[in-house]
């Protein structure tokens, strides 16, 4: 599960990481308010606006109309994700970018053009930043330990930095039995040049971030950038943080942060009836059993010449329930032209899938192609009774008859 930088924000305030002051807003009048009463007040003389989507690029990225397409000018120059205000009537200013942000797309190089709708926005305080770095903590799957990584390269991309100069960025395995230790944090900060206050402040961020990260649950806590002021104090500028939807169930107050409007509806439907649901950009429509075999049947429909518009695992228990909201769920995606049912009868018996599958479609209305290939137990039974019900079934016996029988659905040429 993502969460918003503000909601990540207020997360890690209460584990003592320093973030900068600010409060998020879902209207421009609520915005220009909160800018006077908080901060200008208060002698604050330097506001940042950010819109709050679940992308990143948001500095870069550009505001546009959702229906027209048009960009959002302000003071005739294009508005972006996020918008640093030094001059002028501070209380004003905000007001006029968060009024171009909210109920507006913003596209980011993570969105697509597509973009996002802005609803909230983050009004914060800003700082006099002497330089930024990345830093991140995951879960390395192949040492089953947790990785601290940190570059002085903070602000962009840190893929780009690790393609054209991976001696920029720092790796630290912990080992989750024993925690972060002080050497580990002391051999970090030497490597990023650190000393003195600012060893001191860094030292002290990162045992409390990396306590943050364990004691929720996290699968990625991204600070980017992680920045130090001119005093040398380390703040998290920016919080990006994904949460083990597994261990949701230990924090229902994380659970209760999602926005679900960030999401897929599609993905959101699916949610509701446990089905293992990702939206992809293709024209056939797959429903499988397992993961693994589902990622293989993406596969299968790349090289008959389609491409997935979907991952749908329905796991092992494919009942009439299941496979009926399954078909519903991809019948609403437009850019379906096939489906292809690739069932493995281990746990489920294949004549019980097949009925299944004849029952769903009573419910059901699939206007599509149909390729279904079983197989495991009872696989030749549920292919007969397939071919008895007298509906218009592609049924397929072996992978590379699946694939064949899709390309002759989509009626596109192999893809050698």
């Amino acid at each position: 599960m993502n969460i918003h930088e503000y909601q990540g924000k207020q997360l890690l305030n209460k584990y003592g990481v320093p973030v900068l002051r600010g409060r998020a807003v879902t209207s421009a009048a609520d915005a220009g308010a909160v800018a006077f009463s908080d901060f200008v007040m208060n002698g604050t003389q330097v506001l940042v606006v950010k819109a709050q989507i679940h992308a990143g690029g948001r500095g870069k990225g550009t505001v546009h109309n959702p229906e027209t397409n048009e960009p959002i000018l302000i003071q005739d120059k294009q508005l972006r994700g996020v918008t640093v205000i030094t001059e002028g009537n501070l209380a004003d200013r905000v007001y006029q970018v968060a009024n171009g942000l909210l109920g507006n797309k913003l596209v980011t190089i993570q969105t697509g053009p597509e973009g996002k709708i802005v609803h909230h926005v983050l009004i914060e305080e800003g700082c006099a930043i002497g330089h930024e770095y990345y830093c991140s903590i995951l879960l390395d799957r192949q040492t089953g330990k947790n990785v601290i990584m940190l570059s002085t390269e903070g602000g962009v991309e840190i893929e780009k930095v690790a393609e054209e100069t991976p001696d920029k960025i720092l790796k630290e395995l912990v080992d989750p039995l024993v925690g972060l230790q002080a050497f580990q944090v002391r051999r970090l900060a030497f490597g990023l040049g650190l000393s003195g206050h600012a060893m001191k402040s860094f030292s002290s961020f990162l045992t409390k971030l990396y306590h943050a990260y364990e004691q929720m649950d996290c699968s990625l806590l991204e600070i980017n950038p992680l920045v130090s002021t001119v005093d040398g104090d380390f703040i998290a500028l920016d919080a990006k943080i994904n949460f083990d939807d597994n261990a949701l169930y230990r924090h229902p107050e994380i659970a209760a942060l999602r926005d679900v409007d960030e999401e897929d509806p599609l993905e959101v439907e699916a949610g509701k009836y446990n089905l293992n649901y990702i939206k992809l950009d293709g024209n056939v429509g797959c429903m499988v059993n397992g993961a693994g075999l589902a990622m293989a049947t993406m596969d299968i429909i790349q090289l008959a010449g389609g491409k997935p518009a979907n991952f749908l695992d329905v796991g092992g228990g494919a009942n009439v329930e299941r496979i009926a909201n399954a078909f519903r769920i991809m019948m609403s995606d437009k850019n379906v032209e096939a489906v292809l049912i690739n069932i493995f009868g281990g746990i489920v018996r294949c004549d019980r899938v097949a009925n299944g599958i004849l029952q769903a479609l009573q419910q059901v209305n699939v206007t599509v192609p149909v390729i279904v290939r079983l197989d495991g137990t009872n696989a030749d039974e549920a292919r007969q009774i397939l071919v008895n019900s007298g509906l218009n079934f592609l049924v397929a016996a072996t992978l590379q008859d699946a694939a064949q029988k899709v390309t002759e659905a989509l009626a596109v040429p192999v893809v050698a």
